[in-house]
């Protein structure tokens, strides 16, 4: 198994989980994916205020944000086409990294500019509660936040490099984290700066 730092019990980090070609053939992969399906700009339930993030999926569903609610849909929510398939690298990172949870059904892909942030949040849309979340850092790095169960629980910071993993399931399964700033230039992968996010999701029971 790779190197591995326990932030907290469930939670596992996995500083220089992929070496640099392996992050630049994962970036040409999603860069084929986008082709097909686009970043779009998710909206906050209710209020429709939009997310600082762009995002977009892949996998045979896909985790959308808008005024009417968080939820999990089979299509593009602007172009209506399903979500481009799993890469096989991806579905491999997580039989490495998630050997006993079913295998992922969702990949949510997160781009973050300079300016973006991630509040405190959990991710719960997920019937699957017992498989871990497993997340992959390309580009830029970002200061990630995690705490406990209840939004007021105490935090721990720490950065997120380009080619890290982190995974978290158990006890932390439903940690509240987030992403308080990315730090520009950090990073050489992506031409045009920033960061990708990838987290992959075991949605259905």
């Amino acid at each position: 198994m790779p190197t591995s730092v326990r932030i907290a019990p469930g939670a596992i980090h996995y500083p220089g989980y992929l070496d640099r070609a392996a992050q630049a053939a994962l970036v040409e992969v999603l860069r084929e994916a986008l082709q097909r399906a686009p970043l779009f700009t998710p909206r906050m339930p209710r209020t429709g205020k939009p997310f600082s993030v762009r995002m977009t999926n892949l996998g045979a569903l896909g985790w959308v944000s808008d005024a009417t609610g968080y939820r999990y849909q089979a299509n593009h929510p602007d172009t209506g086409a399903p979500w481009p398939e799993m890469p096989d690298t991806l579905i491999a990172v997580w039989r490495e990294l998630a050997p006993e949870a079913p295998l992922p059904e969702a990949c949510l892909v997160n781009y973050y500019d300079a300016g973006a942030r991630m509040g405190l949040h959990q991710d719960r849309d997920e019937q699957q509660l017992s498989a871990p979340v497993v997340s992959l850092s390309l580009g830029d790095s970002a200061l990630f936040r995690i705490g406990g169960d209840t939004r007021g629980a105490p935090t721990r910071s720490f950065r997120l490099q380009s080619g890290d993993a982190f995974v978290f399931g158990g006890p932390a399964r439903l940690a509240f984290h987030g992403v308080d700033r990315i730090y520009p230039s950090t990073s050489t992968l992506l031409a045009k700066g920033g960061r990708i996010n990838l987290t992959l999701r075991r949605v259905n029971l």
